[in-house]
């Protein structure tokens, strides 16, 4: 098979991936346009995997689908501030900004990772044939909850993004998925890019309210 002949035939994955990689990009550049190509990703995702019959994956793509209208709709809401105007205080909108994880936060996190994972891994492990349930439960789960922080723009999502990357390489190099390797090599690199930039965000509004 030549590559147009596999072109032809995988055009709608290719398409997939591009946007893929379009959307790491933009997330590092914290863009509010990040959210309607993930739209498009996990749209084009949703199909790819319901036609290969990948279920838990079509899920997860599914609900991708969904944060990425709830994350575009926080974005672009801000945060409002009130100024001071007596009894009639008028509201400032504000561009949401980077935060780091508070405590409390983190720990109701950690609870809903473990509740997915479990649920999860009950269901692959009974109800599927999937010969690696608890790496699914536990990229699913984790990617779940990085994609919610990254909704309400919490630095600390990229950490888990490098964890799920890094796992995927594995996972599929052992599977012998090769070119998806390759995809998620180069979202873990995004990953750590994505990182610096947005500490130097962090920073750079650290130092603005001096």
């Amino acid at each position: 098979m030549n590559v147009s002949s596999w072109l032809s035939d995988h055009y709608i994955e290719v398409f997939g991936a591009i946007t893929g990689i379009i959307y790491v990009f933009l997330e590092i550049r914290q863009t509010i346009w990040l959210w309607p190509v993930g739209f498009v990703t996990s749209g084009v995702y949703v199909w790819i995997f319901f036609t290969g019959k990948l279920y838990a994956d079509m899920s997860l793509q599914a609900y991708y689908v969904v944060i990425s209208v709830l994350g575009w709709y926080w974005w672009a809401r801000g945060r409002r501030s009130e100024g001071e105007n007596g009894r009639n205080r008028e509201q400032e909108i504000k561009t949401l900004e980077v935060s780091r994880l508070k405590l409390r936060t983190g720990i109701a996190l950690a609870v809903v990772f473990v509740i997915l994972y479990s649920v999860m891994y009950m269901v692959l492990s009974r109800l599927t044939d999937s010969p690696v349930p608890q790496w699914d439960a536990f990229l699913t789960s984790l990617s779940i909850v990085a994609t919610w922080m990254l909704a309400r723009k919490i630095y600390d999502h990229w950490f888990l993004w490098i964890v799920v990357n890094i796992v995927s390489v594995v996972l599929y190099f052992t599977r012998g998925l090769y070119p998806t390797v390759v995809l998620y090599v180069v979202y873990a690199v995004m990953s750590f890019i994505g990182l610096k930039a947005w500490k130097k965000t962090i920073r750079d509004n650290y130092e603005a309210e001096l």
